[in-house]
């Protein structure tokens, strides 16, 4: 039977006090240094093609190459259990806000290394492993990051703000997302295709580096959370292993949790990391216009996370999910219509599709609320991590051959079958909570 707690609030009619100033600052350092963090991790994507180039033989065929680059991407998303488990079981243990800046500075490291790493031309096989290497500590950092500034930011809000506040954090992330977007639209704009290959490709990851130190002391200025002081103080934390509670008695929460994170990942994976890579490889768009639209798409995104979390704490989990799956359902099928079509709305179409991911703002909330207290960064954690490892990490080398077998369409038909999985999850819990 499904935990009481995951079922949506009764509706924000329930008397609560709103977000006081400190609730606001907590929230706003925690978005800017996941922000920062996040483009860290997913610069990679937008540096698919150089780095394709770069790191393996000048012989490889170029859809082969980009392949691999795929899947040094997705062994990033592979590794975050391993940090996500680790830095969960500690953060139940000793405190949410050490975890939280344990990540951070685990990120900036490799994303440094990166940009200093040799090529395929200098050092051999040694160059991809080394970027293999890299990007699997990434990816550990980012595995214990996520879940943690999750559960970080709910457990200093009101009860009834807490989709706003996993929201807001998930928007934070997502300007990371458009940050590097940005970042990726200068350097192709502004240097030429031999100077990007030269060293333009490592000036993103140097500057990440820099972002990622930065954030580490924004989060100096952050306090342990009440909800951990609290249970630390009544001696309440999880005795033994956290997440072997997990197992014993809150299974049905993890599967749920898993299932919503399928769409999130193939939401933002397809939709806003893998598409500027897309629509140039298959479409044919020059990088400035495909830099140009997910930059957009990435601002929209940023905006709809923050709608959908207002939204959730308005309506409830169950109706806001289900509300976005079936306009990310829409909006994905309108924007790679077009784009078979001739792109003539690429740009416009691709705003409304970013808005349309937003409702993975609704996502983390669901997750939050799905276990109690003692357990719950480490519920959390396993799920999102072993999910994004599972369907995240698959993602890019599974769509990169769906594309080539089954034509330009493929990456809307994959996101609108995890879109149908958002809905049966907005719809079963709708019909618990009235059988309930």
């Amino acid at each position: 039977m499904i935990d009481a707690a995951i079922l949506p609030p009764s509706n924000a009619s329930a008397a609560s006090r709103a977000l006081g100033r400190r609730d606001l600052r907590t929230l706003s350092l925690a978005a800017l240094g996941g922000a920062l963090e996040f483009y860290d991790f997913v610069v990679f994507v937008f540096f698919a093609i150089p780095l394709s180039q770069l790191f393996f033989p000048h012989d490889t065929a170029p859809w082969l190459a980009q392949l691999q680059v795929y899947g040094i991407f997705a062994a990033g998303y592979l590794a975050r259990p391993l940090g996500g488990i680790v830095m969960a079981h500690y953060g139940d243990k000793l405190g949410r806000k050490k975890m939280f800046t344990l990540s951070v500075f685990l990120m900036a490291v490799p994303t440094l290394g990166i940009g200093l790493l040799p090529v395929y031309a200098q050092i051999g096989m040694l160059a991809p492993l080394l970027l293999l290497l890299l990007r699997v500590v990434q990816g550990i950092a980012v595995g214990g990051e996520v879940p943690g500034a999750w559960v970080f930011v709910a457990e200093h809000v009101p009860a009834q703000r807490v989709g706003f506040a996993c929201a807001s954090l998930t928007s934070g992330l997502t300007v990371g997302i458009l940050i590097g977007s940005l970042v990726a639209a200068l350097i192709n704009r502004e240097l030429t295709p031999a100077a990007v290959l030269d060293y333009g490709w490592r000036l993103p990851f140097l500057a990440g580096g820099v972002f990622g130190f930065f954030a580490v002391w924004l989060r100096r200025w952050l306090s342990e959370t009440p909800v951990f002081e609290a249970m630390h103080a009544r001696k309440e934390l999880a005795s033994g292993l956290p997440l072997k509670q997990v197992f014993e008695r809150h299974l049905p929460s993890v599967l749920l949790s898993m299932l919503v994170t399928w769409m999130l990942t193939a939401a933002i994976v397809v939709m806003i990391l893998m598409t500027p890579s897309l629509v140039q490889s298959v479409f044919h768009i020059e990088p400035a216009r495909a830099f140009l639209g997910n930059n957009v798409a990435s601002f929209a995104l940023a905006l709809g996370c923050l709608f959908y979390g207002w939204l959730t704490d308005r309506i409830g989990y169950a109706r806001a999910l289900l509300f976005g799956a079936i306009g990310l359902l829409i909006c994905s099928y309108a924007l790679y219509l077009d784009l078979q079509a001739g792109t003539a709305h690429f740009v416009v179409l691709y705003a409304l599709a970013g808005f349309a991911v937003g409702v993975v703002g609704v996502v983390p909330a669901l997750m939050v609320v799905a276990f109690p207290p003692a357990v719950r960064f480490s519920g959390l954690s396993f799920s999102y991590n072993i999910a994004y490892a599972l369907f995240g990490g698959l993602t890019p080398p599974l769509i990169g051959m769906l594309v080539k077998r089954y034509g330009v369409l493929a990456p809307a038909h994959y996101v609108a079958f995890t879109a149908l999985v958002g809905v049966g999850v907005g719809t079963w819990l709708l019909a618990a909570k009235r059988s309930g």
